[in-house]
């Protein structure tokens, strides 16, 4: 049987459906000139007298034949045909890659004029996705790793999920270790340091959004809302009642904890897409209110002059207020201003953590087994006795504070703060946090923001082409990783070892 799987599935079964494998290319080819029309098709450049627009159909009509060419050599490895894309995708990538670094090495024969694009980056990514076809292809050729189904293939990632959940609690402290001694590397600049507490940021929201989402299962797409509640509550209170962020931070999350009790009241009956849609309009309610509610919030202006976080009140800056030290001062240190970027990293890093323990923890008590137990079946929930009401409440209300914690600090990094910062856009970027890395996973919850908000951030000068890149890495990841990278998660409590305890016991302490 495995032979015979075997040689069926490195020859192709049946002849290649020409007709079928261009239309699908074809819609594909037709959906990126769509989106790269739309995106990368004019660009505004500074001329002169004012601004012009530049047309890049040539570009436009690029990636759209990159688009064809790929779904069509996607189809190709689909259906067991990895010769064709390895002879053409290998010297393809070679060639580039040759005409990328001909500048350094042969710059008399000008192999820059061979490249694609104009952009340096485009071209290297272009280069590593036909390099990554053709390795993948002559892959399959050499190991006909094409005999795996594709429910062994999941298995296997879910062995490999299993391990890495297995290894993290050996590899977290390391990893808290490394991003203790981050700041004090040689290559930790403020630029670094910046985008590093931007990951923290969300990984802290990932971690509270994962406790509605990935425990409870309950898709919310209104989560931003807890979020500019617990900004907004930090920075009126800052500003009109001269509190310090230590003080005003608990409050942030109790406003933004009753939000979402708020919101669970009237969701407690609705499941699926029903909450989502409600969720998402609540999120869209808030935004609003602090939209046209200029009296309390400035509106589109935005509140300004937020108060900055203090080292146990010793304020972190060159010329503290009159009759007080600041902490440089204090401790006898020579100012600088990276100091401020790096209490803040230690600050997102501490709030990450606590939020972090606490989710380990809570899911391990009566409420998170409830909260995993209504993922699962909410009928099987009412007959054991637990009450669904009160156990929504909770996990709106608890994912809700940390939303409002990460709130809080977002408006004393910033010092600004506006409706336009809390769109529904923040809301899809940390659920796909939760999503891309495993419902109900932590690590992968970290995993997951280093590759949507970290890369990103090092990719600035995709410019353009950005969120074309984000969209195709997640259409990747979910097409090869349907349920998250580390969507393996050990269960609280495993039944099997409880009943051979008892046996055990039963039996004297001998097992059965």
């Amino acid at each position: 049987m495995t032979s015979a799987r075997a040689s069926s599935a490195t020859s192709p079964r049946s002849p290649l459906d020409f007709p079928s494998a261009l239309r699908e290319s074809g819609v594909v080819a037709l959906v990126t000139f769509g989106l790269a029309f739309a995106l990368v098709g004019f660009r505004a450049e500074d001329v002169p007298g004012g601004l012009d627009i530049r047309f890049r159909f040539d570009e436009v009509m690029a990636v759209t034949a990159v688009g064809f060419i790929g779904r069509f050599a996607w189809i190709l490895l689909r259906q067991g045909r990895a010769f064709p894309v390895a002879v053409t995708a290998l010297p393809f990538g070679a060639a580039m890659v040759a005409a990328l670094l001909g500048p350094l090495y042969a710059p008399a024969a000008k192999l820059e004029r061979f490249v694609v694009f104009g952009d340096l980056v485009v071209n290297w990514l272009l280069a590593i996705f036909a390099l990554g076809f053709g390795g993948r292809a002559a892959w399959l050729i050499w190991h006909e790793a094409s005999s795996i189904t594709p429910e062994a293939r999941e298995e296997r990632m879910d062995r490999i999920g299993a391990a890495i959940q297995q290894a993290s609690r050996y590899v977290g402290p390391l990893l808290l270790g490394l991003a203790l001694a981050l700041p004090f590397m040689p290559f930790a600049d403020r630029r670094l340091l910046d985008i590093a507490i931007l990951v923290l940021t969300y990984v802290m929201l990932g971690w509270g959004l994962n406790i509605v989402v990935g425990l409870a299962g309950l898709l919310d797409l209104g989560y931003v809302a807890f979020y500019a509640v617990g900004a907004y509550s930090y920075a009126l209170l800052a500003l009109h009642f001269d509190l310090g962020f230590w003080t005003c931070l608990p409050f942030a999350g109790i406003m933004a904890a009753f939000a979402g009790i708020l919101l669970g009241f009237p969701v407690l009956r609705l499941r699926g897409d029903y909450l989502a849609i409600v969720t998402l309009g609540f999120g869209e309610m808030v935004r609003i209110i602090l939209l046209n509610w200029y009296k309390f919030t400035k509106g589109p202006d935005g509140l300004s002059g937020i108060p900055r976080p203090t080292f146990f009140g010793l304020p972190m800056t060159a010329n503290p207020p009159e009759g007080t030290q600041s902490f440089h001062q204090f401790f006898g240190l020579e100012y600088s201003s990276v100091d401020r970027i790096i209490f803040l990293y230690f600050l997102i890093l501490a709030l990450a953590m606590i939020t972090n323990l606490f989710t380990l923890r809570i899911r391990k008590l009566p409420v998170g087994r409830a909260w995993e137990a209504l993922r699962e079946d909410e009928i099987a929930c009412r007959s054991l006795g637990i009450n669904p009401r009160n156990t929504k409440l909770t996990a709106f209300a608890i994912g809700a504070m940390f939303g409002g914690f990460g709130g809080a600090f977002f408006a004393t990094r910033q010092g600004f703060i506006s409706p336009e910062s809390f769109t529904f856009i923040e809301s899809a970027i940390i659920l796909s946090i939760v999503v891309l890395g495993g419902m109900g996973s932590q690590i992968g919850v970290v995993f997951a923001a280093i590759l949507l908000i970290g890369l990103p951030e090092f990719f600035r000068e995709l410019q353009q082409y950005r969120m074309l890149a984000f969209g195709a890495a997640m259409v990747t990841i979910m097409v090869w990783r349907p349920r998250g990278l580390l969507a393996h998660r050990e269960p609280t409590i495993r039944l099997e070892d409880a009943r051979l305890k008892s046996a055990s016991a039963d039996s004297g302490g001998q097992p059965p």
